[in-house]
């Protein structure tokens, strides 16, 4: 599916949000948000092998970092912008922070494995490679992600279209884990949430990105799976607003 860059062009005199999807969607995920964020300059990139963009190889996290700052420096209001990541892009979104500080006026990112995927998650992150081509999989995956029923359809042929060697590259990159080489010298403002349903490994990157960036704040989605920003677009879409406006997070939540 091919889904635009570039919303509300015509925003001149605000700030540009950029949200970058996770590894299971692509930059169509984010219309609940291009429509609940009138009068804003957004963009929405597909990441390298997904979307419009699934015939080019996933090289790596830091490669994908350096396409988003390019896209930044290009398109962005002023040539900085508020990063919002989701999963894999939230891991994108950590890189563009150790690699492309400048760029950003403050960075959001929700699920991100930061500690790497070990164990028993490891395994079925195996698993599902196997899996990849067949549609009850995906079916399988939007009900636990608890997508809501008119998301499934896209979703799942969308999950069909990744080729399943960029999907083996990305796996193998987000269950590294790690933390890049010059995320300290990051300085601006960060948000780092988990939903409250996601696993373990997610939930304790917070303390680590806390560790790392102590200017870092966060938040646990009430009820929350993992992708959330479809779950519940309106409450994702209400944090987004209120942390680039202001700072502030919604009543809901800790």
């Amino acid at each position: 599916m091919n889904y635009p860059l570039e919303h509300g062009a015509e925003a001149t005199d605000t700030d540009t949000i950029v949200f970058l999807h996770g590894g299971s969607v692509a930059a169509w995920s984010w219309e609940p948000q291009v429509a609940g964020l009138p009068g804003r300059h957004l963009l929405t990139p597909d990441l390298p092998g997904f979307g419009a963009r699934s015939a080019e190889d996933w090289r790596s996290l830091a490669e994908t970092a350096d396409d988003v700052a390019a896209t930044i420096a290009e398109h962005a209001h002023g040539g900085r912008a508020h990063l919002v990541g989701l999963s894999l892009g939230g891991l994108v979104a950590v890189q563009v922070m150790a690699r492309h500080p400048g760029l950003l006026r403050s960075c959001l990112v929700s699920g991100v494995p930061l500690d790497g995927i070990h164990g028993l998650a490891r395994f079925v992150n195996t698993l599902q490679l196997r899996l990849w081509g067949r549609p009850w999989y995906w079916r399988a995956q939007a009900k636990a992600f608890g997508l809501p029923a008119d998301a499934v359809t896209v979703f799942v042929e969308h999950g069909l279209d990744i080729r399943p060697d960029n999907a083996a590259r990305v796996f193998e990159d987000v269950n590294r884990g790690g933390s890049p080489e010059g995320l300290g010298g990051y300085r601006g403002p960060l948000l780092a949430v988990a939903g409250e349903k996601e696993s373990r490994l997610v939930r304790d990157s917070l303390a680590t990105l806390q560790t790392l960036l102590p200017q870092t704040r966060t938040w646990i989605a009430p009820g929350m799976h993992h992708v959330w920003s479809i779950e519940d677009a309106e409450l994702f879409t209400r944090m987004v607003a209120g942390w680039v406006d202001d700072g502030t997070l919604p009543a809901a939540g800790r």
